[in-house]
């Protein structure tokens, strides 16, 4: 049976504008990191992006070697909004990056014009799309000169293949270097993808205050801590969990020192009438700066339960302060080594 998405789809979840942009992007937005490659069933993806879209999430973001394997997380979103979202092309925001190793030798990686170029051909080609909405450079490339990297995003975007162009991981030094040779090229820098959560609070010295002095936008990737905000490890590792499987969470950061942080949130959250992820992303959203935070869902009712972090987004003083108290850096900044630059 084909699908008809939700009438009341544009109902409860807030859109926010990003920076000084004309772009709306929803609260709320959807990553294919995990759980849309090869090892996970297709008719689970197809329901989980049924249901967000229902829901009002209109930004469904990816990048080139998300899987397993790499390419695989395009592959199967392509057959997807082919056969469920096409005549909705117009109300969606795609978005897709490259700058990890994506395929064998010296062009399948890092921030040369050549790789980001036909990494996004290769994409649209796996979507079955004519164009993506934003088109990311997905970390700083040391060795490749920043007007090499940022005009291939400028590129893309004047050959209508990417609508937008944004960045990610890249230190407030960089994104304003990088802001400054977008807007000389006459392609705004629209936005920036940082990881960001209570334990990763890195964007807060400095990041911020650039993003909004150049009028660039903010969507936090992995504002639940990898998982750790879940309130999955708060008696144990489960065996089907990303920490059990190697996947982005190394279970040597579930200390237990780290664990009393997060039973001490997941209490906060229990008083505030919410999941501890739901307040992870409503904390995550409390600074008008941050456009949008990016989850993920294995399942169509954990997303259920993160989305419905939109029900209560405000918080008292009282709150926030006891939430400071443990909401502290707990190591899990894999891409920190991109923004050290």
């Amino acid at each position: 049976m084909s699908y008809v998405a939700a009438e009341g789809r544009y109902g409860p979840m807030p859109y926010n504008r990003t920076g000084r942009s004309g772009l709306r992007l929803p609260a709320v937005s959807l990553g294919l990191w995990h759980n849309f490659g090869d090892d996970k069933p297709i008719e689970t993806q197809r329901a989980i992006l049924r249901r967000a879209f229902d829901r009002g999430v209109t930004h469904f973001d990816l990048a080139n070697n998300y899987g397993p394997p790499y390419g695989s997380a395009e592959i199967n979103f392509g057959h997807i909004y082919q056969q469920d979202f096409t005549r909705y092309r117009d109300e969606l925001v795609i978005s897709t990056k490259a700058g990890y190793d994506m395929w064998p030798g010296p062009y399948g990686n890092w921030g040369s014009r050549k790789y980001l170029l036909a990494s996004l051909d290769q994409s649209l080609k796996r979507m079955g799309l004519d164009y993506v909405d934003i088109f990311y450079s997905h970390r700083f490339d040391p060795e490749t000169p920043l007007e090499e990297t940022m005009g291939a995003l400028a590129h893309a975007v004047r050959s209508g293949k990417a609508l937008y162009a944004g960045i990610s991981s890249y230190s407030p030094e960089r994104t304003r270097e990088a802001a400054a040779i977008l807007r000389d090229m006459g392609t705004p820098l629209l936005i920036h993808q940082p990881s960001y959560s209570m334990l990763n609070r890195w964007i807060e010295n400095g990041l911020l205050d650039v993003l909004e002095e150049e009028g660039a936008g903010c969507i936090a990737f992995s504002p639940l801590a990898q998982g750790m905000l879940t309130g999955r490890y708060l008696d144990g590792i489960p065996k089907d969990s990303r920490a059990a499987q190697g996947k982005s969470l190394d279970p040597s950061l579930l200390t237990e020192e780290s664990l009393r942080h997060v039973r001490r949130l997941d209490e906060i959250a229990r008083q505030r009438g919410q999941s501890l992820a739901q307040m992870a992303l409503a904390w995550a959203l409390r600074d008008a700066r941050v456009t949008s935070v990016l989850i993920g869902a294995s399942s169509v009712d954990q997303l259920d339960d993160s989305l419905d972090a939109i029900n209560r987004l405000d918080f008292t003083q009282d709150e926030l302060d006891a939430i400071d108290k443990d909401a502290v850096d707990c190591g899990i900044n894999l891409w920190a080594a991109s923004s050290a630059h």
